[in-house]
């Protein structure tokens, strides 16, 4: 039998590759966004928007990733952070439910919107298509090739061709096969001098002590329980290949008319669930709400997620996924799939487990308005950290916590630095989880345009927004829907400037990128709305007993303006600079603190009249995370210049006043 080595069967895959790329009819677009998520979504819009032929290439059958797979419930940080297209996503989403915007909705709700803008655009759309290579000259990605993702063995591949690529997806595929150079993992902390990465052994979403790791308990020889690592502690902030777990956002209903029951999955084992019972033993459990996040969305519906020491998230289970086969990552999200299934399943049927619990289980089932296409369930893993690109600037904990901050910032992140648990491992003769980290306390930062391009050595046309570069644990901060979508518009901003001045991606310049988000938000040359927040260097008078509440509980923006001492003449004018009269719809962020004066006053100058606006705080209704909202003072007519005015005053307060921010947004026609 002839042995044919790796090299040969290397070069053979290469030589086939290259015949494919030759026979293929060519076909050349300006941008090829792969990835349908919804950084590719808004990537994709924005560059048709500025003329450029588009294509959208996502490797399954749905756009709109985690936003419209799933995961309803927004992780935001602070709305400050969110501009531009990411911004309009969610206030597109609070017209459809009647309000001004909102970050809380149902996965049909976000994909329906997406969709509104391809079709909007015109973009066209290549489902069910993945890469399996992609053709570099001189530095440059040439054109990629790519097979059918429901039918690999037909031969349907295509070689599509183009002048930018924009890799959005979740595992960062495309900007593998283009050769740049990429992390998986937990980076050792003494790499870039941090101190929340590598291994963590910490207390939070942990099993408490006691709880025996064995098939058998007292009995090592036994084996260990399923999902239990037989791996050591590695010692404090040490590197290794680990991924954090993954899980799936699922979006169950308890609308008894607009829901199916959750039965009995596929490779359902009672014994995967059996840390749970050991855990309720050891820490009694009282709702279903202390072993799961049920987070509410509406009409009934619910985004689930993982919560405590044992969950949804299939801990361990992750680490192979990255870097993997098409065919073993579908193997990891099956699996996955059927954990999730069999933990709902067990929680609600098995007979150890408390009816109480049982019965608040069975209220749930599979909505039957979502996912018609797969039976209701999502396709979309929650891949919360795949590779990470090494690019021209890594982000690190340092740009999250302020004490290193870029001047080529082109969005902003604002979450705490978040990861979830690597590895379940046997410590002391107890079950521990590893690997969970949570740390917030900083404000909004921004995010470096040479964290989302490669070195220029190693590819000169490619963009990576979602995978971009950035240690392990800043990533857990920049990881989120609202975040990746504003890189996904930054990335195709710069790649129409690439085209247009015929540069490197190294070479974009970076302050025409940064005028042009600011100027044209929306893609569309729209009169751009007026943001005037308390720590603006202008637009802002303060007078009075004011004190800067930094990073509070909130608050709009790296602080919130206190004011407790009530007297009349205490006020805050904010001023915008008019640059096109007309009308403009004003809001206020109205912050819900404890001892917050139940009444604000407001006075509005349109620049002809003041006009009195008084806020009751009882009729103010959070709708989204945070504990503030935008509250409308109505639509006014303002000329040009810094002629009108929003003015909070202290007086009437029976508690604390808080100033916060003032929007200005041009009435559309």
């Amino acid at each position: 039998m002839k042995i044919i080595s790796r090299n040969s069967v290397f070069a053979l895959l290469i030589l086939t590759a290259n015949t494919l790329f030759a026979q293929q009819k060519r076909k050349k677009y300006d941008v090829i966004v792969y990835g349908g998520t919804s950084a590719g979504v808004i990537a994709a819009f924005t560059a048709k928007q500025m003329g450029k032929s588009v294509l959208l290439v996502e490797p399954g059958i749905r756009i709109g990733g985690l936003s419209s797979g799933g995961l309803g419930y927004t992780d935001i940080g602070n709305k400050y952070a969110i501009k531009g297209l990411s911004l309009d996503f969610y206030r597109k989403v609070g017209q459809h439910y009647g309000n001004f915007e909102q970050w809380i909705f149902e996965p049909h709700v976000a994909e329906n919107i997406f969709l509104q803008y391809l079709k909007r655009a015109k973009v066209k759309v290549l489902y069910s298509y993945r890469i399996i290579a992609a053709k570099k000259s001189k530095g440059m990605i040439r054109s990629v090739l790519l097979e059918n993702a429901q039918h690999p063995t037909v031969k349907t591949n295509k070689v599509i061709y183009g002048k930018e690529f924009i890799d959005c997806s979740y595992e960062g595929d495309l900007m593998a096969r283009a050769g740049v150079s990429y992390m998986v993992g937990r980076e050792d902390n003494k790499q870039y001098n941090e101190t929340y990465n590598g291994s963590q052994l910490r207390e939070k979403h942990q099993f408490p002590d006691g709880i025996d790791p064995y098939t058998v308990p007292g009995e090592p020889n036994s084996g260990l329980v399923w999902g239990i690592s037989n791996s050591a502690l590695l010692p404090d902030g040490t590197g290794n290949k680990m991924v954090q777990s993954y899980n799936f956002r699922v979006c169950l209903s308890k609308d008894t008319t607009n829901s199916i029951p959750i039965t009995k999955p596929d490779d359902y084992q009672p014994e995967r669930y059996e840390l749970l019972l050991r855990l309720m033993a050891k820490k009694p459990i009282k709702h279903i709400e202390d072993f799961m996040t049920t987070s509410s969305m509406p009409n009934r519906k619910t985004d689930i997620n993982n919560n405590g020491p044992f969950s949804t998230d299939m801990i361990g289970m992750s680490h192979e996924y990255p870097e993997t086969s098409y065919e073993h990552r579908q193997a990891i999200l099956k699996a996955h799939e059927n954990y999730t299934k069999g933990f709902f399943y067990f929680v609600g049927h098995d007979p150890r487990m408390p009816v109480e619990i049982r019965s608040e289980m069975l209220q749930y089932g599979y909505p039957k308005d979502e996912y018609l296409n797969t039976n209701h369930f999502t396709t979309q893993m929650y891949v919360r950290e795949a590779r990470r690109m090494i690019g021209e600037y890594v982000m690190t904990q340092a740009n999250c916590q302020g004490k290193e901050r870029v001047k080529d910032g082109i969005g902003m992140a604002a979450y705490t630095m978040d990861s979830h648990n690597a590895e379940r491992i046997v410590v002391n003769g107890m079950v521990k989880n590893e690997g969970d980290v949570q740390i917030g306390g900083f404000g909004p930062y921004p995010i470096s345009y040479r964290s989302i391009i490669p070195k220029s050595d190693e590819c000169t046309n490619l963009f990576v927004p979602v995978c971009l570069s950035a240690s392990h644990i800043a990533y857990g901060s920049i990881r989120m829907e609202p975040v990746f979508m504003m890189m996904g518009q930054a990335v195709a901003v710069a790649a129409c400037l690439a085209i247009d001045h015929k540069v490197e991606v190294q070479h974009v310049d970076v302050k025409t990128l940064q005028f042009l988000l600011k100027t044209n938000p929306l893609a569309d040359g729209s009169t751009p709305e007026i943001l005037i927040d308390n720590d603006d260097a202008t637009g802002i008078i303060i007078n009075g007993n004011w004190k800067r509440a930094a990073n509070a509980d909130g608050c709009y923006g790296p602080s919130v303006l206190v004011n407790d001492s009530a007297k009349t003449e205490d006020y805050v004018r904010f001023t915008p600079d008019i640059v096109t009269a007309g009308g403009y719809n004003v809001y206020t962020y109205v912050n819900r603190v404890s001892g917050a004066s139940s009444a604000i006053t407001i006075f509005v100058n349109d620049g002809v009249k003041v006009n009195e606006v008084n806020i009751n705080m009882k009729d103010i209704v959070v709708k989204g995370q945070t504990e503030g909202e935008w509250v409308s003072l109505g639509q006014y007519h303002f000329p040009t210049g810094k002629k009108g005015s929003v003015t909070i005053f202290a007086k009437k307060a029976d508690g604390t006043v808080l100033a916060d921010a003032v929007l200005f947004i041009p009435a559309r026609k």
